[in-house]
């Protein structure tokens, strides 16, 4: 598969913005910066951001084993998502193709760049329908979106079938692990430099505990990622960002401690749904979460607002109907969350 012939001819063309960063790349050792016309008088925030995120970069790099020129950083996942679009999907003429119930802003995002959307529904136990996706493929389908551990359903995609279509699907494939820390599958990073096409996508908002500073993580060859650094904005990432993450990824010992102790919750939460007399089946999870099927979500739901506790409603979802999220808590959280749920009526 030739990459270079999936871009946008535009984008091949494109000039990229070169900031005032970008063009001095010493060290900033007793330099005087006066070429970014920034305010000179330091308050730790005065002066733009390192538009490649270099020193968070190689903190990640040491973690994931992967070189730095093999990652991209951005606002939050969706803005990586986006750039992918933009990068890939000429408006008005090509498609992705989206596997429902899924993540909600693949959607929202080929509505925002005029792409078409090919939805292909997961089976009745959401696993992946690799002939009819690959049916529903031509020459302007771009991107296939596997979020794998699935959100809302929390279940991992069977290797074999990822694989395949990895082989045989014409575009780029973007895998979300946006739950991986939770799964025992091996992320598919092991497998990044088998598949020119495959396109890693992570967060540090779930198992880190950072959902608010905003920072996605994208992981692809680096042809892929260098066509990606040059439609990014120039200071897509701030400061303040950067510093917390680079703070956070060093206290690995506490991340692995919050992981375990909400896996282990996750199993307690599974067992005490399983007796609530209205909940009639709960999905297998790889996420920090529990996809349930209860007898009127609406319902469950109204009644667990009115006793002070909101879950996800996704009854609305393809394949998720009468169906409740319930994110795993601190162990006080689940234990009022189950007695609530057995107390209603």
């Amino acid at each position: 598969m030739n990459i270079q012939e999936l871009i946008r001819p535009t984008i091949k063309r494109l000039k990229p913005y070169s900031s005032a960063r970008d063009e001095f790349q010493g060290t900033s050792n007793d330099m005087v910066f006066l070429d970014a016309n920034e305010n000179p008088f330091e308050n730790g925030v005065n002066r733009y951001p390192d538009p490649q995120q270099r020193k968070l970069k190689t903190v990640l790099s040491e973690i994931k084993g992967l070189p730095t020129q093999n990652i991209l950083l951005g606002n939050g996942s969706d803005e990586v998502l986006d750039l992918i679009y933009r990068a890939f999907c000429e408006p008005n003429q090509d498609n992705i193709i989206t596997l429902p119930p899924t993540y909600g802003m693949y959607s929202v995002l080929a509505n925002i760049n005029a792409i078409e959307i090919k939805e292909v529904n997961l089976t009745d136990d959401f696993q992946l329908q690799v002939d009819k996706i690959l049916e529903a493929a031509n020459k302007n389908s771009k991107i296939l979106f596997l979020c794998s551990p699935n959100n809302p359903s929390g279940n991992s995609f069977k290797n074999e079938d990822i694989e395949q279509l990895l082989k045989l699907f014409k575009g780029i494939v973007v895998i979300d692990e946006a739950y991986i820390d939770f799964s025992d599958n091996p992320s598919w990073l092991v497998r990044l430099s088998d598949f020119p096409n495959l396109i890693v996508t992570q967060t540090l908002s779930k198992a880190y505990g950072m959902a608010g500073i905003r920072l996605g993580i994208c992981y692809a060859s680096e042809y892929i990622i260098s066509v990606l650094n040059r439609i990014k904005p120039p200071y897509n990432v701030n400061e303040l960002t950067q510093q917390k993450a680079i703070e956070l990824l060093s206290k690995k010992d506490i991340a692995n401690q919050q992981i375990e102790n909400i896996l282990k919750e996750r199993k307690k939460l599974n067992s005490k749904l399983e007796l609530v007399p209205f909940v009639l089946k709960t999905f297998p999870s790889d996420a920090n979460f529990i996809l349930a099927k209860v007898d009127d979500a609406t319902k469950r739901y109204n009644q667990l607002i009115e006793k002070g506790i909101v879950v996800r409603n996704r009854t609305t979802q393809k394949g998720c109907e009468n169906c409740l999220r319930f994110t795993v808590g601190t162990s006080d959280e689940n234990i009022k969350l189950i007695d609530t749920l057995k107390s209603i009526q």
